[in-house]
């Protein structure tokens, strides 16, 4: 791939726990991508603001509060404000089925609990960001 994808990891909410995100953010870096961590405790609008400064392909959300429903999607409501509707949206954290189909049926790509191989994520990612690339030199 001659563009490097570019990875924003975003922690919204009180959620204190961030391993899991730092495990994530290195296996994508090992994968080739340019990783931005942004760090614990952000706002949807910190996380969407960060990735329109750092011009980011993904945005990757973690979360282990159980505030999923009310999270993701004001990340990506912020991110749409910003004219980056565009930007793959994931995550993962503890976040049941139906949780996870909601959100995917609302523009979220697959979503990842615990116990997935850090490998098949950064796969997933590079797999679904060379069709986009794909699709976009398609319609150019």
């Amino acid at each position: 791939m001659a563009r490097k994808i570019r990875v924003l990891i975003g922690k919204p909410g009180l959620d204190g726990h961030d391993r899991g995100a730092k495990t994530i953010a290195a296996v994508l870096r090992d994968h080739g991508m340019e990783v931005i961590y942004t760090g614990l405790h952000q706002t949807p609008g910190m996380i969407a603001e960060t990735a329109l400064q750092e011009d980011v392909d993904v945005v990757g959300l973690s979360i282990l509060s159980g505030a999923h429903m009310t999270l993701f999607p004001r990340v990506r409501a912020e991110l749409e404000k910003r004219g980056m509707g565009h930007v793959l949206l994931t995550g993962g954290g503890i976040i049941p089925q139906e949780d996870s189909e909601a959100l995917e049926k609302e523009g979220f790509g697959k979503l990842f609990g615990p116990g997935t191989r850090t490998e098949d994520i950064a796969l997933w990612i590079q797999s679904t960001m060379e069709d986009r690339w794909k699709n976009e030199e398609i319609q150019a």
